[in-house]
């Protein structure tokens, strides 16, 4: 296992004018990720890593092998072969024709193919290979025990991989995420369009499934990046241009939306509006997380904190990183853990401080870029609601540098680390430095006693 000396040092990427990045030094007390393993298996872009158990998870990319790895040691436990393609995506489900806790891989690929692996041995339970577009999503519904194939239609499959129904061709583009909400319901993104399904169970009266479309949702005005559910009331959506939605998962309706600042306002000058528009990638929402209190966004290369009952921005790091943030993750004690594709991956602790009773509060989530001029008269009801409140911020408590390449995305593990896979066709398994240690010792004092050598020693 090495030491890995973390410097917070990097070179700016790119020419394109930026705000200043936070930056760290070597001294980083609070990070306890101090050692690494850095894991060789694929030959290609490794996008995805999907957890199986308390001590297992499984990675895949664009060479197409999916591969089983302990995240205790590191160690390379399986490598399934059976696609010619890249993996477009990968869940994982428990097996229920064995009374042992068996997790079962399910993975689609763009050859157009989905295969169920056995995650124990590596054998292919089944494949599937009648899909007439690529598979870019998959989902289980566990209450209906049926799980779910987006592409250019939707799927419903039971465990013995039998169509059980299917929709209409819905877009070329695909399906780009789904997630299930009550009532039986999924809502799928489907370019700048959320669309309700909901799915009918065999009754007396008919023993087919079926999957009918109940609503379309068209407020966003471009296409949807993430989509996530926040808890059983209520999910949210962000786009490419920067609108979050949160929605209300019975009855569809908005339940809050942040304006982005691509409209067209009379607040912003031509120069600015010119500007913003050249640089829309740096507002697309990239990925999601939550908590009871907060939604938490990967805004380009920015992170935000919305809190749901206040309906407003708490927090926010601009330019956390300088490169997009491709995935974020909420962790214990208000930690926020961030990775990009700069490649590097970033801790951060949300602390709270308190707002100065004359500084105006942003009505709108992306008035936080200080972009566009808040109108004086406007803001007054609200300043005055928040003089006394409470806002926070996120502070950097690490930096994690060891990737050569974009991170795409990782896994918290708790005891045993944080995983992380790249573009550089590499995984990583940052380890708790005083903890393994620790146990390094341990094993050494339990190997003394065993020969003997213990009290020889002392």
């Amino acid at each position: 296992m090495l030491r890995w000396l973390i410097g917070g040092g990097r070179e700016p990427q790119g020419l394109a004018e930026k705000s200043p990045l936070q930056t760290i030094g070597e001294e980083q007390t609070q990070n306890p990720y101090t050692e690494l393993l850095v894991l060789k298996a694929h030959h290609d872009i490794v996008r995805f890593l999907v957890q199986l158990d308390g001590y297992r998870f499984a990675s895949a990319g664009d060479d197409g092998i999916i591969v089983v790895w302990n995240a205790q040691t590191g160690e390379k436990l399986l490598e399934l072969n059976g696609h010619t393609q890249k993996i477009t995506a990968i869940i994982s489900f428990p097996s229920l024709e064995s009374c042992e806790e068996k997790q079962l891989i399910l993975t689609a690929s763009a050859d157009r193919t989905v295969i169920v692996w056995d995650s124990d041995n590596g054998r292919q339970v089944q494949r599937i290979s009648c899909f007439q577009s690529t598979v870019k999503c998959l989902t289980v519904l566990q209450r209906v025990d049926v799980w779910l194939s987006g592409g250019n239609d939707l799927c419903v499959w039971n465990r013995k991989l039998d169509l059980l129904c299917k929709t209409s061709h819905l877009s070329d583009t695909g399906i780009s995420a789904l997630v299930e909400i009550p009532k039986n319901c999924v809502v799928a993104a489907v370019g700048k369009e959320l669309i309700i399904f909901r799915l009918v169970a065999p009754t007396e009266g008919s023993l087919e499934w079926d999957i009918l479309e109940v609503k379309r949702l068209l407020d966003h005005q471009d296409n949807i990046l993430s989509l996530i559910n926040v808890n059983d009331l209520s999910f949210v959506t962000g786009s490419h241009i920067g609108e979050l939605i949160i929605w209300d998962a019975l009855d569809w309706t908005v339940q809050a939306y942040e304006r982005n600042f691509w409209d067209p306002s009379p607040q912003l000058d031509t120069q600015q509006e010119i500007k913003l528009c050249q640089k829309s990638n740096d507002i697309s929402i990239h990925h999601f997380t939550c908590d009871e209190e907060n939604v938490f966004a990967a805004v380009g290369r920015g992170l935000y904190v919305y809190n749901l009952q206040m309906k407003r921005v708490i927090a926010c790091q601009k330019t956390a990183h300088d490169s997009n943030v491709l995935h974020i993750a909420k962790l214990p004690n208000r930690q926020l853990i961030s990775c990009s594709e700069d490649g590097s991956v970033r801790i951060w602790e949300l602390r709270e401080k308190q707002q100065l009773a004359a500084e105006p509060v942003p009505t709108g989530f992306f008035n936080m870029w200080g972009f566009g001029r808040v109108n004086k008269q406007a803001s007054q009801p609200v300043k005055k609601q928040q003089e006394n409140a409470t806002s926070c911020s996120l502070e950097l408590i690490g930096d994690l540098i060891g990737h050569s390449s974009s991170v795409e995305v990782f896994l918290y593990f708790e005891d045993h680390g944080l995983v992380t896979c790249s573009a550089d066709h590499l995984i990583i398994l940052w380890k708790d430095g005083e903890r393994e240690s620790g146990l390094r010792s341990l094993r050494l004092f339990q190997k003394l006693e065993e020969n003997g050598d213990l009290y020889l020693a002392l």
